[in-house]
C-alpha cells in the first residue's frame, strides 16, 4: 500500500502495472486493495491500476461526516492529479459509481471513459422516496453496531449465494475493519440524488451489473442506460452486488473489451 495526502486527509491506495490510469472505486463498505485485488492482478499489464481507499474506508483517515458526493469528488480529482496519472478511465462499485457520476460532474475534463458497476444515480436519484430514506436510516444505525452485526446484517446483500467463499470471507474481514464516521460520511454522499448528473454524461460509458443484485439491480442499469447516450450496457448472470468478485473474469473481460474499444 502506498500513501499520500490530498485537502489534509491521508489517502490509502494500491497501484500496479503501466499505461493508460484505470482508476478504481470501491463501494461504501470494504476497501480498495480487497474490493479489487483481481482486477488489480489481472487488468495490469494492459492499464495503470490504481484502487484508493475512499477517504473514511481502508487506511484512509476519516472526513467531515458532511463531506458530501461534492466532497468526495473534489477530493478524487485531487487524488488523481497528485498522482499524475494520464488519461483516466474511471470504475466506481456502488457508491463509487455515484462518486464517478460527481467527478464528471465537477471535473469533467478528468475521467475519458466510465465504468458504472451495480451503480445508483444516488439513492434519492435511483431508489423510491421511501426506499431511500430507510436505506439511509439503516446506515446510521448501522454505524453504530459492533462489527460482527454490522457485516452480518449488510454482508448477505452483497453477493449471490453461489459465490466463492474465499471471495465471501475476504470481504468479510475489510468489511469488519469499517469505520464508524467514515461510513456514516460515505452513507450521506449516497443518499443523494444526481439525477440531473446522468444526462450530462457525454463520453463512453459501460453500465455493469449482477443479474441477482439485491441493492441496485437491472432495472437501474436500464435507467442510466436510458440517460446516457450511447452507454453499453453488461449484465452478468447469477451475479450479485459485489459483481467483480462475484465473476471476476466476466467483469474484467468486459471492461477490457470497452476500453479496448474506447481507446482504439
Amino acid at each position: 500500500m502506498e500513501t499520500t495526502e490530498v485537502g489534509g486527509l491521508r489517502v490509502t491506495y494500491e497501484r500496479a502495472g503501466a499505461g493508460p490510469a484505470l482508476v478504481l472505486l470501491h463501494g461504501y463498505v470494504g476497501d480498495g486493495q480487497t474490493t479489487w485485488r483481481r482486477q488489480l492482478d489481472e487488468l495490469s499489464d494492459d492499464f495503470t491500476v490504481v484502487a484508493w481507499d475512499a477517504p473514511g474506508a481502508g487506511g484512509s483517515s476519516d472526513p467531515p461526516e458532511d463531506f458530501g458526493i461534492a466532497g468526495y469528488a473534489d477530493c478524487l480529482a485531487e487524488f488523481i492529479d497528485t498522482l499524475r496519472l494520464d488519461g483516466q478511465n474511471v470504475v466506481g462499485l456502488s457508491f463509487g459509481g455515484i462518486l464517478a457520476l460527481a467527478l464528471h460532474h465537477r471535473c469533467p475534463a478528468v475521467p475519458k471513459a466510465l465504468v458504472l458497476a451495480s451503480a445508483y444515480a444516488g439513492w434519492r436519484g435511483s431508489l423510491p422516496p421511501d426506499v431511500a430514506e430507510t436505506r439511509l436510516r439503516q446506515a446510521l444505525v448501522l454505524a453504530d453496531l459492533p462489527p460482527e452485526e454490522f457485516v452480518g446484517t449488510l454482508l448477505p446483500t452483497m453477493f449471490s449465494p453461489a459465490t466463492a467463499a474465499d471471495a465471501v470471507a475476504a470481504f468479510r474481514t475489510s468489511m469488519l475493519a469499517f469505520h464508524p464516521v467514515g461510513f456514516r460520511a460515505m452513507a450521506r454522499a449516497s443518499a443523494e440524488d444526481l439525477r440531473h448528473v446522468v444526462p450530462q454524461v457525454r463520453i463512453p460509458t459501460l453500465l455493469l451489473y449482477g443479474e441477482q443484485d439485491a441493492r441496485a439491480g437491472p432495472p437501474m442499469a436500464r435507467d442510466l442506460e436510458a440517460a446516457i447516450d450511447g452507454a453499453r450496457i453488461v449484465v452478468l448472470p447469477e451475479v450479485g452486488h459485489v459483481c467483480n468478485m462475484e465473476a471476476p473474469d466476466a467483469f474484467n473481460n468486459a471492461v477490457r473489451s470497452f476500453l479496448h474499444d474506447t481507446n482504439s
